[in-house]
């Protein structure tokens, strides 16, 4: 019989002070859980202003809230590993620095860990937009461009190849398996908004453990901020294009079948029926039709061009390099299951 996971490590990653607000907001949330969390890492990125600031601040503070500074290369990827080594739970999750979680979060959670096959839990990431309301233009489908659960993804508990990395959570031994998230892939601080490097360690760790189950519960909820410059058509067309840049890298590394598989369902199957909604909403005179439909057929031109620009590029001499490290702490041994890991994983 398995033993019930010891609790919640919550890692934080941090890398601005432009969010202070935004931390505290999500470290209050978290104090706020009906199942409190074991400790709360906050991973800063390379910014020795901000880690200063936040070790003042919880000096006094919650015995539980720790800061920590990234221990790896500037970027998502090392900040995330970096709390992954540092966590003393069994279960470890991810909640984004501009986010709120519902009280129940870590509860919803939880549950789906009573089967000891789950390795990865994941929620629902709803869009708290700085002008009060969703611009009209606005395609629900591409809610991901906002960090967001969009349209077309599948409700309540079920089965998904991946989380999202904003409102995840692993059995941290699940990076004994298949080792830490990958450098190289996701942001790192620089202009373009990359992504995809939760969807790159979701497929590793299949591949790792084969028959593992990764979870999404729709009951799991968190609150994402949207701030004004993403709520614009610009912001829009940058994202879908460094997305696919993204989903070729994801590609290089785990194979387009298991790497794009999602996406193709959603793009044969949710946009198109967008694209219709959108139309027949213009017809019937409904304000901002016309629009959804046109960001669809945008975003998805957007995605696919990034994508193809990124396959090139991955062909080149000068191509970008990623490797997916072990993290320290974590030895690559047998998982809660019994299960021992893949030599290669």
């Amino acid at each position: 019989m398995t033993a019930a996971p010891k609790g919640f490590s919550v890692v934080v990653c941090v890398h601005t002070e432009e969010r202070w607000q935004d931390i505290l907001d999500a470290v209050g949330s978290l104090g706020a859980q009906t199942l409190p969390p074991l400790e709360i890492l906050l991973v800063v990125d390379h910014h020795p202003v901000l880690l200063e600031r936040l070790e003042r601040h919880f000096a006094g503070g919650p015995r539980e809230v720790r800061v920590l500074p990234n221990a790896g290369p500037r970027g998502l990827s090392a900040g995330r590993n970096t709390g992954v080594g540092a966590a003393r739970g069994d279960l470890v999750a991810f909640l984004d620095d501009d986010a709120v979680a519902d009280p129940d979060w870590l509860r919803q959670l939880a549950a789906g860990y009573a089967d000891p096959r789950v390795l990865a839990v994941g929620g629902r990431t709803l869009p708290r937009w700085a002008s009060g309301r969703r611009p009209v233009w606005f395609p629900e489908e591409f809610d991901w461009v906002v960090g967001c659960t969009y349209r077309g993804h599948p409700p309540g508990r079920v089965r998904v190849r991946n989380v999202l990395g904003g409102n995840a959570s692993f059995r941290r031994s699940a990076f004994g398996l298949a080792g830490g998230f990958a450098l190289g892939i996701g942001r790192d601080g620089g202009r373009r908004p990359l992504g995809g490097e939760e969807t790159e360690f979701c497929v590793r760790l299949a591949r790792a453990r084969p028959g593992a189950v990764l979870l999404v519960d729709d009951r799991a909820v968190i609150h994402h901020r949207v701030v004004p410059v993403r709520e614009r058509f610009a912001y829009f067309r940058s994202r879908t294009w460094a997305e696919g840049l993204s989903k070729a890298l994801v590609a290089r590394s785990v194979g387009a079948g298991d790497g794009l598989a999602s996406e193709r369902r959603h793009a044969t199957r949710a946009l198109p029926a967008a694209v219709a909604r959108g139309l027949a909403d213009a017809l019937r005179g409904r304000r901002g039709g016309a629009a959804r439909a046109g960001a669809v057929l945008v975003g998805t031109a957007s995605a696919a061009g990034g994508y193809l620009a990124g396959s090139w590029r991955a062909r080149r001499a000068d191509a970008p390099t990623f490797t997916v490290p072990r993290i320290p702490g974590i030895s690559p041994a047998a998982d809660t299951a019994g299960h021992t890991p893949r030599a290669g994983s």
